[in-house]
């Protein structure tokens, strides 16, 4: 369990590398709000945006979590419990306003990275020319 990091993970990197490149400039490793005892990979705060970038095993993504047969009891309940913290963490945040995104590990940065943008700068809406 050692070897797992909070933080600097691949896909994080990869993730902050795209935002980067389109212009985005962002706190790591943040928590978005003082009394929410929750920290963000990645927050916008002018923006009240917090981004998590989840691991398919830890979080239990539905399209790549495979159950561990050794000790599944108490990993299956470990993964549930991560699962509601990351329900309550979703609703504590947007309760203070935050706008929550997740992104999973195996996501494409880029493409995660173009919806993230258009959430931090969404486009105006076009105005109407009178003749």
């Amino acid at each position: 369990m050692r070897g797992n990091r909070s933080r600097d993970t691949k896909p994080e990197k990869r993730l902050r590398s795209e935002l980067h490149a389109l212009g985005l400039r962002y706190k790591i490793d943040q928590r978005p709000v003082r009394e929410v005892r929750r920290t963000a990979d990645i927050v916008f705060v002018k923006a009240r945006i917090a981004v998590f970038v989840d691991g398919c095993y830890w979080h239990g993504c539905p399209e790549h979590y495979r159950a561990a047969t050794k000790n599944a009891e108490f990993w299956s309940q470990k993964i549930e419990a991560n699962r509601q913290r990351d329900a309550d963490t979703d609703q504590r945040l947007a309760a203070a306003g935050w706008h929550v995104m997740r992104v999973w590990e195996h996501e494409d940065p880029d493409a995660a990275a173009r919806r993230i943008a258009e959430a931090v700068r969404p486009t105006p809406p076009e105005t109407a020319v009178s003749p």
